[in-house]
């Protein structure tokens, strides 16, 4: 596999580079300028791409020769309202028409618990969850293989993980629990590896009351609509 993470030194991009490089495959990192990557990730197993995501060259070049991207990017809670617009709307379009140019045809988007719904907190933050539903729908209208994992409440948790099991569902089944970012990361390697999360969205939370399961077991089980 071929993997190229954009967002890769947030804090569930480099979470997901680290799963990927555990696996043995060829990744690329692609950071904006001024973004450092974490000491953790081993430079001599990885290629980083310094780019602007309004630079279709450069950022065409970085995903050619590549088999899967895993958009990472997300705007944060700020004062600067135009952020989710500009990051998790355009700049998850302008990703996804790269990969048209350049013969990407898988794509993982890590998108957010309840996107699309407009009467959430988080949209007191330039319309987050909106302009995070927007992207989902660029990516699940491209004609690529897609997938857009949802996860619940974020948080850094690495202690005692592995005792946690993951609660796969379809879109809007879920509202307000939680998952570490290490396992949204596993998630999104998981959802490469499992030809039928294609073309789905699936939303993401855990807990240890939670039975392990594997992604594909979930999606035969439980069903993938509201």
């Amino acid at each position: 596999m071929k993997l190229v993470i954009s967002g890769a030194s947030g804090k569930t991009g480099y979470r997901i580079a680290q799963e990927a490089i555990s696996k043995g495959w060829q990744v690329r990192l692609l950071v904006r300028t001024n973004s450092e990557l974490p000491s953790t990730l081993n430079r001599s197993k990885y290629k980083k791409y310094v780019v602007s995501l309004a630079d279709k060259q450069a950022l065409d070049a970085a995903l050619e020769g590549c088999d899967a991207l895993v958009i990472a990017t997300g705007a944060r809670p700020s004062i600067d309202l135009t952020g989710p617009a500009r990051v998790d709307a355009l700049g998850v379009s302008r990703q996804i028409e790269s990969c048209k140019r350049s013969g990407v045809k898988r794509v993982v988007l890590v998108s957010s618990l309840c996107a699309g719904q407009w009467i959430h907190p988080l949209n007191l933050f330039g319309l987050i969850l909106i302009w995070k539903r927007i992207g989902e729908q660029v990516l699940e209208k491209s004609g690529l293989d897609w997938t857009v994992i949802r996860p619940g409440g974020l948080n850094e948790r690495e202690d005692d993980i592995q005792r946690e099991g993951i609660k796969f569902t379809g879109p809007d089944l879920q509202k307000d629990a939680y998952i570490p970012r290490r396992l949204v990361a596993k998630s999104c390697i998981e959802a490469l590896q499992t030809p039928s999360s294609i073309n789905r969205i699936i939303e993401v939370t855990s807990s240890k009351e939670i039975p392990k399961i594997k992604m594909s077991q979930a999606i035969k089980e439980f069903p993938l609509s509201a």
